[in-house]
């Protein structure tokens, strides 16, 4: 075997070439697996290709392990699945593929290997390895994949405007890569994704997402981001940020370029957090300065309430790209309309009411805002960054020092709406609702203790400010 496996891999690899012997089918590795052992980069599944019957051979390749693992098959699609632990082997038969131009479906043929490796995306893709007796563990490279494999490059194996034009997901994927791997896209290949950046609107936008959601989960998502727009594909499937572009003078004074702002952003946060969604976060913060930005004299550009703005965007954005209108959605819009709280709190003379705001805003996710808020420093200037990133750590150790002495993240008031209701004989309405945000305000104001008594007390106190008495009779006020 030419290329570096585990024991446990060379073990099932060689249990598939017995069957596959048995069955007098020529089979081999193909795929993301040789690309990825190739160049070192760790892999929990391989596909097999094979001249025949890939569902046959899984079968056949099963019934040689004790116990036999369940074969998942699917009949339409010639597939079938093992899984060994935490190993997954897929199995299909060589194929080709013929395209019509409305449709991303291609009729399927049974065919040779090399038809097989025809009709792969990219050549670093199409490289095989033999399981076969005569030429066991030999690297089959009809397209110099591995050429492009040393130099770091993604190329299609045939003409690129017929592989984009017959699949344009292919256009996601080869920018995917570029993004996962740091690899450059080749001349022709990228001219070919340009284009057919149009050919993009015949795919489904799951899995238009489901590429942007690999795209923002690698190391430096900034180079797909970045490769979407120029080849023009963001402006379709994702034109708000696109509006985030370019910077506008009057008078000699501009703004920053927000969407390169934005990628900086990205990146920034990806070297501290593997979570999709506060990534997301930071491709949506500034989502709203485009429809707020205004230039006023003597001062400049401004984008006064973009935060609030935005985080009524995130909802609509997030219906559009079919992700998920759940606690992962009300999180990136909680980030978004508070993203810019922390920033206010570096400066001086800022009250514990501030920061006891903050923590019962956030709640538990106030570490991942403040992560988001040290991101959003994009200066070039170290010693301007070094100042600011400074004046955040004081933030944190203020916000420890008042959550341990107050209690406030998730703190709910000691009054509830029932309380007051059951106290007052009131139904429930504006005039409890005034009553119990008030008790709120003053205990995050520091004018009452966080306790039952001085709440109830200042209920009592506030009730007969607005005209209700304890002799209230059910929905109505006393003045």
């Amino acid at each position: 075997m030419y290329i570096n496996c585990s024991e446990k891999e060379l073990f099932v690899f060689k249990k598939i070439a017995h069957a596959a012997k048995d069955l007098q089918t020529p089979c081999y590795i193909i795929g993301g697996f040789v690309r990825d052992k190739i160049i070192g980069r760790k892999t929990k599944d391989a596909d097999i290709v094979c001249v025949g019957d890939g569902i046959d051979l899984a079968h056949k390749v099963s019934e040689r392990f004790n116990p036999k693992p369940q074969v998942a098959f699917f009949k339409t699609y010639g597939t079938a699945q093992i899984k060994l632990d935490n190993f997954e082997v897929e199995f299909v038969g060589a194929r080709k593929e013929s395209y019509k131009y409305h449709s991303r479906n291609p009729d399927v043929q049974p065919g040779t290997l090399k038809d097989d490796q025809d009709r792969r995306d990219f050549t670093i893709n199409a490289l095989a390895i033999s399981l076969n007796d005569e030429d066991y563990g030999e690297i089959i490279d009809p397209f110099n994949g591995l050429r492009d494999l040393q130099n770091k490059i993604i190329k299609t194996p045939l003409n690129p405007d017929a592989t984009f034009s017959d699949d344009p997901l292919r256009m996601m994927r080869a920018i995917r890569f570029a993004s996962q791997l740091n690899f450059q896209i080749a001349e022709e290949t990228l001219q070919g994704i340009k284009n057919n950046v149009e050919r993009i609107r015949i795919i489904t936008q799951e899995r238009i997402t489901e590429e942007l959601n690999k795209i923002l989960a690698s190391n430096k998502p900034s180079i797909g981001f970045d490769l979407l727009y120029q080849t023009g594909l963001l402006h379709i499937i994702f034109p708000q940020m696109v509006d985030l572009a370019g910077a506008e003078y009057i008078d000699g004074k501009g703004h920053k370029d927000n969407f390169y702002h934005t990628l900086q952003v990205v990146d920034n946060i990806s070297h501290n957090t593997n979570d999709l969604w506060l990534r997301w976060a930071a491709v949506l913060h500034d989502i709203a300065k485009p429809a707020t930005k205004k230039f006023e004299q003597g001062h400049g550009w401004t984008f006064h309430g973009h935060e609030v703005v935005g985080g009524r965007m995130v909802p609509k954005i997030f219906t559009k790209l079919k992700l998920p209108q759940n606690e992962k959605m009300r999180f990136v819009r909680k980030m978004v309309e508070l993203h810019l709280r922390p920033i206010s709190l570096t400066k001086e003379n800022i009250t514990d009411s501030a920061i006891r705001r903050l923590l019962f805003d956030a709640g538990d996710d106030i570490d991942s805002l403040m992560t988001l808020c040290e991101a959003d420093i994009t200066s070039k200037n170290k010693h301007k960054v070094k100042r600011y990133l400074d004046n955040f750590e004081l933030v944190r150790n203020r916000l420890q020092w008042v959550e341990e002495n107050d209690r406030i993240r998730n703190w709910q008031p000691p009054i509830t709406g029932e309380i007051i209701m059951e106290t007052f004989n009131l139904r429930p309405g504006r005039e409890v609702g005034i009553i119990k945000d008030a008790i709120k305000d003053a205990i995050l104001d520091g004018e009452i203790e966080n306790t039952y008594d001085a709440a109830h007390s200042f209920m009592i106190k506030k009730a007969g400010e607005i005209g209700i008495t304890l002799n209230a009779e059910r929905g109505t006020q006393n003045a």
